[in-house]
């Protein structure tokens, strides 16, 4: 992994035109993927509203689901906001930046529980239409063992087919901010 610091990504920020930004649920993934393409004029691809969910929290087929991924990661500007491992590669290999949101697990936690608790019944902006913000122990759950299943799966991806990708990892809100403030993104 070719590992940058938070001044190289502020730079890298003002040139790359495929970004994505990937980390455990309730990290701040949407919220930081928003204001970079608010700042830069990118377009935002939410993997949850814009590739996984259908109305009712129905997940789409696979081959749909690779299918869209194929489709939007062709594009020639982006913000992919999420993860999927097994779509990694193909965005990995046309992304210019990745910035990986990796703070304390009782941070996104957190994240998470008060997104569901201000948001509950409500669908959010980066949610599919038809998918209301829900309490769900299995999504718990997964924030809960991220770093020790997912994460490693991530790194690995990267380290396969992302290998030239620099990539920035942010371990706490205090370095996304400095990462915005250096780049220019207001609050």
């Amino acid at each position: 992994m070719r590992q940058v610091p938070v001044r190289e990504a502020a730079v890298l920020l003002h040139t790359a035109r495929r970004i994505m930004v990937i980390g455990c649920s309730g990290s701040g993934k949407s919220t930081l993927s928003r204001r970079i393409c608010a700042r830069f004029d990118l377009p935002y691809v939410s993997m949850d509203r814009d590739i996984f969910w259908l109305p009712g929290w129905v997940m789409r087929e696979r081959s749909d689901i690779i299918a869209k991924v194929e489709r939007y990661a062709s594009g020639g500007a982006w913000v992919f906001d999420g993860n999927n491992c097994e779509t990694m590669p193909s965005r990995l290999r046309r992304a210019d930046l990745v910035l990986w949101l990796a703070p304390p697990r009782r941070v996104s936690l957190f994240g998470a529980m008060k997104r569901m608790a201000g948001s509950y019944g409500e669908v959010r902006a980066d949610m599919a239409p038809g998918c209301p913000e829900r309490f769900d122990f299995a999504f718990l759950r997964y924030i809960w063992n991220f770093n020790e299943q997912t994460a490693p799966k991530m790194e690995r991806m990267i380290n396969l087919d992302g290998a030239r990708v620099p990539v920035c990892v942010l371990k706490s809100r205090r370095e996304m901010n400095e990462l915005l403030a250096l780049s220019g993104v207001g609050h």
